[in-house]
C-alpha cells in the first residue's frame, strides 16, 4: 500500500504526503464490483495471471489552517510573560512570568479562569502533566508548586526542590510509561547540577540523579524508559526511568559539544506532551484505563517502529543528532549557525524535520532522521527565542526579540521565499510561544506583559 501511494504521489508530483485507498475492479457473481486491495486475498476466484484495473481515492487528512490574525489580547500579568502552554486537550492555556504568578485562561472565551499566587520570585519553568490533571511551576528560588488547573488551588505544600538554586527545566513521565494509571512522576533540573524525580501525589523525592559537574540546563523524559539531561559541563547523560530500584541509573554519557548545552528536543516530544489526546477530540469513558492505552497507541503510531531520536543545541553554535537508546556516538554534527543555539523542535510527524532557533536571527530546517541541512529561514531582525510546529507539521511559528512572531510554510521540496505571515502587535520582545494540540490557535507571551491569541 505504501509503495502504491508513493508511486501515485510521484506521478502527480505532489509535495505533501497524502494517504490513498486503492480499489480493484473484479467480477463477483457475474457483477463487476470495486473491492479494496487489502480484501483481495479473501477472493479465492482470482488468478495470479489476471490483470486488474486499480483506482485510487485520497483519504481525508488532518490539516491545520495557518494563523493570520490576532483574535484576543490577554492582559493581567504585571511583568514579562516567560511561559505560555496549552493543556494536553487544548481547552486551557497556562502562563507564568516575572510577576511570580501562574495564570490559567479558558481558550474558547479567552477569559481568565484562575490566578495562582504563592511563588516569591520569577516563575522560570512550567509543565502540564500529559493527562492534564496537574500543572507544575518552578521559580528562581528553587521552589516547585503543583496546581489543580480546574480549581487553581495549590496541591499540598510547596516543594523546596533545589532551593536556593533556581530550577531550569521540568519534565513529566509519559502517561503510557507510568506505573500507575495516571501521571504522578516528574523530574526537575537545576543550577545546583542535579536532577531530582518527584511524586506529584505524595510530594516524595524518589531519586536524585548526580553526575554532572555544572548546572543542568535541560531534562527530557523519553517514552522508551530513559531520561536525558544536558548540562553546562558539555555532556548529555542518559538515565534509566524504569520502576523504583533502577530509577536514575546512568546508562551512558554523550560527548561531543565544545561548550555548554542549552537545549534538547526528542522526536516524540509532541505525542508525549498531549498524552491520550489527539486531533480527533475523543472523549474517554474510563479515564484511568482507556487514556493510558490510548497514549501508548498514539506513541507507537507516531514513532512508526523507529527509536526515539534526540537533538542537542549548544553555545558552540552547533547541533548534534543522537540515537541515545542505542549508541553514545552522534548520528551527525549539524553546523551552520553563527551564534548560540537556544531552542530546538522536532516536527510532530515522527520527527521528519528539526527546526533550530538561534541568536543569529535565523531559523534552520534540517532532516530529522539524517541531520542533513535543508534551508535557512531569514526574516527576523532580532534573536530568535523559540519555535513551535503546527500539529500537522506544515507550518512553523517563531518568536523573536524583534517583537514579532512569524509564520513559515515548511516543505521538503523548496525553500520558502520568506515568512508566510508576520504576526505583529506586541510592543516588546516575544519570549513565549505555543501552538494548541488541536491546531486551532497559537499563543505568544511577551515582555510587554500581555499574551496574544492568533487564529486563521
Amino acid at each position: 500500500m505504501e509503495d502504491l501511494s508513493a508511486l501515485v504521489q510521484s506521478l502527480l508530483e505532489e509535495e505533501e504526503k497524502v494517504p490513498y485507498s486503492f480499489y480493484a475492479k473484479i467480477q463477483l457473481d457475474g457483477l463487476e464490483e470495486d473491492v479494496e486491495i487489502k480484501f483481495l486475498r479473501q477472493q479465492s476466484s482470482l488468478s495470479t495471471e489476471q490483470t486488474l484495473t486499480l483506482t485510487y481515492h485520497p483519504l481525508s487528512i488532518f490539516r491545520v489552517r495557518p494563523v493570520t490574525r490576532c483574535t484576543d489580547t490577554l492582559p493581567g500579568h504585571t511583568e514579562a510573560v516567560l511561559h505560555v502552554s496549552f493543556s494536553p486537550d487544548g481547552r486551557l492555556l497556562a502562563s507564568g512570568g516575572g510577576d511570580t504568578t501562574v495564570r490559567f485562561w479558558t481558550v474558547t472565551t479567552a477569559l481568565p479562569k484562575q490566578t495562582c499566587k504563592g511563588h516569591r520570585d520569577h516563575v522560570l519553568c512550567t509543565a502540564w502533566s500529559p493527562d492534564g490533571n496537574y500543572f507544575v511551576s518552578a521559580d528562581k528560588r528553587g521552589i516547585v508548586m503543583l496546581w489543580d488547573p480546574i480549581t487553581g488551588k495549590l496541591q499540598g505544600q510547596p516543594i523546596r526542590a533545589h532551593a536556593p538554586k533556581w530550577v531550569t527545566s521540568i519534565a513529566w513521565e509519559p502517561l503510557h510509561h507510568s506505573p500507575q494509571d495516571c501521571c504522578e512522576r516528574f523530574a526537575t533540573s537545576s543550577k545546583d547540577g542535579s536532577v531530582r524525580i518527584w511524586n506529584a501525589r505524595t510530594h516524595a523525592k524518589l531519586a536524585t540523579l548526580q553526575g554532572h559537574t555544572d548546572s543542568v540546563e535541560c531534562v527530557k523524559w523519553g517514552g522508551s524508559g530513559l531520561i536525558y539531561t544536558a548540562s553546562r559541563d558539555r555532556t548529555i547523560k542518559v538515565w534509566t526511568a524504569d520502576g523504583t530500584h533502577d530509577l536514575g541509573k546512568l546508562v551512558r554519557t554523550l560527548v561531543g559539544h565544545g561548550h555548554r548545552i542549552n537545549t534538547l528536543a526528542l522526536s516524540s516530544d509532541s505525542v508525549l506532551r498531549s498524552g491520550p489526546f489527539d486531533n480527533r477530540g475523543k472523549i474517554y469513558k474510563d479515564l484511568k484505563n482507556d487514556t493510558k492505552e490510548a497514549a501508548r497507541e498514539l506513541y507507537k503510531e507516531a514513532l512508526g517502529g523507529e527509536p526515539e531520536r534526540l537533538v542537542s543545541g549548544s553555545d558552540d553554535f552547533t547541533l548534534f543528532l543522537w540515537n541515545p537508546s542505542k549508541s553514545k556516538h552522534a548520528i551527525k554534527r549539524l553546523t551552520g549557525h553563527q551564534q548560540v543555539v537556544n531552542h530546538l523542535a522536532f516536527s510532530p510527524d515522527g520527527g521528519r524535520y528539526i527546526a533550530s532557533a538561534s541568536f543569529d536571527k535565523k531559523i534552520k530546517i534540517w532532516n530529522g532522521k539524517t541531520g542533513e541541512f535543508l534551508y535557512t529561514l531569514v526574516g527576523h531582525v532580532g534573536a530568535v527565542y523559540q519555535v513551535t510546529w503546527s500539529p500537522d507539521s506544515r507550518f512553523l511559528v517563531s518568536a523573536s526579540k524583534d517583537s514579532t512572531a512569524k509564520l513559515w510554510e515548511i516543505s521538503s521540496q523548496k525553500k520558502p521565499k520568506g515568512a508566510k505571515e508576520t504576526l505583529p502587535g506586541h510592543f516588546d520582545e516575544v519570549y513565549a510561544l505555543d501552538w494548541s494540540p488541536h491546531g486551532a490557535a497559537v499563543a505568544t507571551g511577551s515582555k510587554d506583559r500581555t499574551i496574544k491569541i492568533w487564529k486563521h
